[in-house]
């Protein structure tokens, strides 16, 4: 290591006249056209801002719109929904594209719905993720999916252990749906598991050690060998647990055509779903594209359906039940709407025809995702021509970020719907089914810690009181 350190420290040494030309040139930075960029922290060349600054420091320092520089790369930070509103939506297709894959070492191809460039691959991938699986009218494919993992849960959350690990449960609970839903399989909670580790060890490494390989790749992959041999592990460890599961319904699928639909499937197993969201990417790019999609583009689109559907909601889950907890009026509030309109005698509320007559719990759903939106910021939207927006420049190739729950314009999150129902069911359910209080000793706090998405500092404890006679928890979907 003693040779690569000495190489960084001479370029440092080269670099330093120009460090010191800026330092002595801070006035306000002139886009091409003489357009005002965003104020921001120091830039060195090559290198990008030298410090490193939390968002919330960023804003309080230089105001809602922000520029930085990481590396070669401009990057400008949006921190007001009215400068959002212009950047997004009126501005949309402007800044409807994404930055290059800053992760193709580990098999990212940018064939996937959140980080395809704006173009006609993105609307097929996006098209057929709405349509063949997140959109109103398949909801209720997934109803009996639904309800097994909200079965596991409230048994787990009944046992006599107390005060249950809330976030835990939470999080296994919305894993299992997002796996089952994903590859059509209903899991063991120790596959489910396995699926999970796989894929959270791979977010965690390219949340927080993918970022150097952002600064001259073809340097940095030689610096960092150890850590890019780490990544390379780290994606063919998932590989080997998604591919099994990929290729067993591609099995059933050539088993279905083969018999036109007609006839039983000779392997079916009794954990086998009808619909899952693999099941439609086997032909969703037309022969006139080109090529069907890769088994590593496969795994990558899978990939992204459990990250942005799992730690998100478990999180927006245990925020929205911790707050719960501290408002006792809320949640009476809430349980007395949830009662009015199910009554005792159904086994669950329904997420289609249940919770949209309760606008009380849209509404506390909403208020949550606005006191704890479960990321600050959003994947990076890239600009196509150079833009003015509310008086500020954002140069051609420059990423914007706006800090809200799904995003805005054409680049909205495609499981909006889909998530805001899952919420919406399982706080009903969960508040159906148990009064949740504090744990004496133990209140809850509220503060918030960064990582892979933005948790309770303190993870969630609460003593659960059950409303309603035990009713045992079933494994069949």
């Amino acid at each position: 290591m003693g040779t690569p350190l000495l190489l960084l420290v001479a370029l440092l040494l080269l670099l330093l006249p120009l460090v010191v030309l800026l330092l002595a040139h801070r006035g306000a930075r002139k886009g091409k056209n003489g357009g005002r960029l965003p104020p921001g922290p120091l830039v060195v060349p090559f290198l990008g801002n030298w410090q490193r600054h939390s968002v919330e420091h960023l804003v309080a320092r230089y105001g809602p719109v922000v520029s930085l520089r990481v590396g070669t790369r401009a990057i400008v930070l949006v921190a007001d929904r009215r400068v959002a509103h212009a950047a997004l939506v009126e501005s949309g297709a402007a800044l409807a594209d994404r930055p290059a894959p800053a992760r193709a070492f580990l098999g990212e191809t940018g064939c996937t719905v959140s980080r395809a460039g704006y173009g006609p691959v993105w609307r097929l991938l996006r098209r057929n993720l709405v349509a063949g699986t997140l959109h109103p009218s398949r909801a209720r494919l997934f109803a009996p999916a639904r309800a097994w993992a909200r079965r596991v849960l409230v048994g787990k959350l009944r046992a006599p252990e107390a005060p249950p690990r809330v976030m835990e449960e939470l999080r296994c609970a919305t894993s299992s749906l997002l796996v089952l839903m994903c590859f059509g399989e209903r899991l063991s909670e120790p596959a489910v598991r396995d699926v999970a580790a796989a894929q959270r060890n791979l977010v965690l490494f390219a949340a927080h050690h993918a970022h150097v390989f952002a600064f001259c790749p073809a340097v940095t992959k030689r610096l960092f060998r150890r850590r890019l041999r780490m990544g390379l592990a780290t994606r063919r460890r998932q590989e080997e647990v998604f591919m099994p599961l990929i290729d067993a319904r591609r099995e059933r699928k050539k088993q279905l055509d083969k018999g036109g639909g007609a006839v039983a499937l000779t392997n079916k197993a009794p954990t086998a779903f009808e619909h899952s969201y693999v099941d439609t990417l086997f032909n969703t790019l037309p022969s006139e594209e080109g090529c069907r999609l890769t088994d590593d583009e496969l795994v990558s689109l899978c990939s992204e359906f459990l990250s942005t559907g799992t730690d998100t909601t478990s999180t927006a889950l245990q925020w929205i039940m911790a707050e719960l907890v501290k408002n006792p009026a809320i949640q009476e509030k809430l349980y007395n709407e949830i009662k009015a309109t199910c009554g005792d005698e159904k086994e669950e509320v329904g997420a289609e025809e249940d919770t949209r007559k309760m606008p009380y719990l849209k509404a506390v759903v909403l208020e949550g995702l606005r006191r704890h939106p479960p990321a600050h910021a959003l994947l990076a939207h890239r600009t196509a021509e150079d833009i003015d927006v509310c008086g500020y420049l954002i140069p051609r190739g420059a990423s914007a970020i706006k800090m809200m729950p799904f995003g805005a314009g054409r680049r909205i999150c495609a499981g909006l719907g889909a998530a805001v129902l899952h919420l919406e069911y399982f706080v009903a359910n969960l508040v159906r089914e148990f009064e949740w209080h504090e744990v004496p000793g133990d209140e809850v706090d509220l503060a918030e810690r960064h990582g892979t998405t933005t948790v309770m500092k303190k993870p969630l404890r609460a003593r659960l009181v059950p409303r309603r006679i035990h009713r045992a928890a079933t494994t069949a979907p």
